[in-house]
């Protein structure tokens, strides 16, 4: 994946204008405590992550979207081709969903950022190079 798209924003948990601070405050969805927290702003440019309320209602059907069309995919995968007993792969299907709840939440938030927040490259190279020097000191 490449700086600059969207896909590099939401698999590596950055900011969608800058691509450098991080949207949540931690990048392991299991940490039960924290994986729903997000930054209230970018660190390096500044960027708000807490719009006006309600604003990730929409990243519920961003959500669904996702969950569906996992179950679906495995549903057919496992049951039509591989011709698995439908019970069975609906009973994994399940177990590995509420698993993957965490993950599911977390990408639905960054797709749904994603879509409002286009990617700055000024505002990237500023944030890279602010980066660099907070490390190097």
């Amino acid at each position: 994946m490449f700086k600059g798209t969207k896909l590099y924003s939401i698999f590596t948990n950055t900011c969608p204008k800058c691509q450098t601070g991080r949207f949540f405050q931690t990048n392991n969805p299991y940490n039960l405590k924290k994986f729903d927290k997000l930054n209230e702003k970018c660190e390096y440019c500044k960027e708000s992550f807490t719009r006006e309320p309600g604003f990730y209602i929409g990243s519920m059907y961003v959500s669904y979207a996702l969950s569906v069309g996992l179950m679906v995919a495995f549903f057919v995968g496992f049951v039509l081709i591989l011709d698995l007993d439908m019970y069975y792969v609906l009973t994994g299907l399940v177990i590995s969903y509420v698993i993957l709840i965490p993950v599911m939440f977390r990408l639905a938030r960054l797709i749904w950022i994603n879509i409002f927040v286009k990617y700055d490259p000024e505002k990237g190279r500023v944030a890279k190079e602010e980066k660099k020097t907070v490390i190097g000191k």
